[in-house]
């Protein structure tokens, strides 16, 4: 295994798809499809076997921290990833802090880093070692990203590598602990165009990690706040906060904001990123807040004028689970039998249904979980209990939808009525989404096994692995490599 090297001739050598202005049909620049958020990929000729000891159809690997659960991004030539700084790329950067990597993705080279300490005075505002895990979303020549601060960024593509652009110029401020002085930024950090700073800006309560996916829809950006409870995990000290939000794209002006009063009835924190589809004629922006419920909203106008702070129109919302209670809801905290339930992962829009996980908090609640298919309209389609909580994002190809708890099992249910087609046994819980593509059904989990097994009806594991350490991320698949991020370590792989 070889370190990641920081050399500013990395950024100048290697494939032509390094320039920002040559782009390849078969990125993977956000999480999940563009809009419908399905966890599919279009990819061909893909490895069914991998193996990191072996090194079987191992392109690279680089080791990048030592707690990762962001999933990997590519786009134009690079790779971003979120770590922490457990393996300081920088030798004058050594405090426990967020980083996003960005790599080249011939080779896994470093080509610049952003580094954001950790936040001060309470640990749960941004929990130690945790690192930035949310995954960024690239458009252009701009890298759009939440960090670990709760501070959502663009980012310039090439880093400071070629000057530094943009209204922020305080890079060497930023990426140093307040408690020593400012450092002088080089060619290998990040390059900030602006950031909005979601707590002092937009009011919320940060509680132990961001984790959001950036959705652009023309001039906007939609996101989830990560507003949550305090560290009693008992008490919202923000009760007004958002928890769906939207800027200016170039700017970073803060634009819309829901109002729905959800804040209040956050179980633990607000983790699921939003979706947008077209269904039945009509755009909907979709979110799943930490309180339970499925929001319908309809998006903002490309021509709205500058102005005041504006506000999200509702256009119909469902609780997931009508029955669990929706208000006080705090008093059900370590309650594993009853209480309310909570969404972690996006809702996924497939054929005019829209798929979504629920169920009680995988940390402070009950142990239940299920997935549903709702319409357009808000109503019911089919709902399917599942072992456990579920942390993931659905996976919907060809009538079929896959899912995976964190009761250790995979599930393939039929998407038009919820039956259920297979199950199978997995190691470990799920905190990452499967990831459909070429035939088959790539997953990892936490106890570092890694599955494979053929899509369809029928129940077929193709070939499973055990990686050195856990495996918190989705598997990202662009350009005929397969990428796979350990807590410590992200591997490339690819049919050799």
């Amino acid at each position: 295994m070889h370190r990641i090297k920081a050399a500013l001739l990395s950024s100048l050598v290697g494939w032509t798809s390094l320039s920002p202005a040559t782009g390849f049909s078969a990125d993977y620049p956000q999480f999940g499809q563009a809009w419908s958020r399905n966890m599919v990929s279009t990819e061909r000729g893909l490895p069914t076997v991998v193996d990191p000891r072996s090194e079987t159809n191992l392109q690279w690997k680089v080791d990048i921290g030592t707690e990762t659960h962001g999933t990997p991004i590519i786009a134009k030539g690079r790779v971003y990833i979120g770590t922490n700084n457990g393996e300081p790329h920088d030798p004058k950067l050594k405090a426990d802090s967020g980083v996003l990597l960005c790599l080249n993705e011939r080779d896994g080279h470093l080509l610049w880093q952003l580094v954001s300490p950790k936040r001060e005075l309470d640990q749960f505002y941004d929990w130690p070692r945790t690192g930035l895990c949310s995954p960024p979303t690239v458009e252009g020549n701009i890298v759009y990203v939440v960090d670990n601060r709760g501070e959502v960024l663009a980012l310039d593509t090439l880093g400071l590598a070629d000057g530094n652009d943009g209204a922020f110029k305080d890079e060497g401020r930023r990426m140093t602990p307040l408690d020593l002085p400012a450092l002088q930024p080089g060619a290998l950090d990040a390059d900030i165009l602006w950031q909005f700073n979601l707590t002092t800006e937009a009011g919320i309560w940060s509680h132990d990690g961001a984790h959001s996916s950036i959705l652009i829809d023309g001039r906007f950006l939609y996101l989830n706040s990560g507003t949550g409870v305090d560290s009693t995990h008992r008490l919202i000290r923000t009760p007004d906060a958002p928890s769906l939000v939207v800027l200016d794209k170039k700017t970073g002006r803060f634009i819309a904001r829901e109002r729905e009063s959800i804040a209040p009835n956050i179980f633990h924190c607000t983790w699921a990123s939003p979706t947008l589809a077209e269904i039945g004629g009509r755009r909907l922006l979709l979110f799943g807040a930490g309180n339970g419920v499925l929001y319908a909203f309809k998006p903002l106008s490309q021509n709205l004028p500058e102005g005041p702070l504006q506000t999200l129109e509702k256009v119909w919302s469902v609780a997931l689970d009508p029955e669990a209670p929706n208000e006080r809801v705090h008093r059900y905290t370590s309650n594993k039998r009853e209480g309310p339930v909570n969404i972690y992962a996006m809702p996924v829009v497939v054929d005019g249904l829209i798929y979504v996980a629920s169920g009680g908090d995988l940390f402070w609640g009950k142990n239940e979980a299920s997935v549903q298919a709702i319409d357009g309209n808000g109503k019911l389609v089919w709902k399917t209990p599942v072992r456990n909580h579920v942390i993931g994002t659905p996976a919907v190809k060809e009538g079929l939808l896959y899912i995976a708890d964190c009761g250790r099992e995979m599930h393939c249910l039929d998407a038009a009525t919820g039956a259920v087609a297979w199950s199978d046994d997995i190691q470990g819980e799920a905190w990452a989404s499967p990831m459909v593509a070429d035939g088959k059904v790539y997953l990892g989990t936490r106890s570092g096994d890694f599955y494979v097994w053929s899509a369809g009806r029928e129940k077929k594991l193709l070939h499973s692995v055990k990686f050195p350490a856990p495996i918190s991320g989705t598997v990202s698949i662009a350009n005929g490599r397969l990428y796979v991020a350990t807590m410590s370590t992200l591997y490339s792989f690819g049919l050799k």
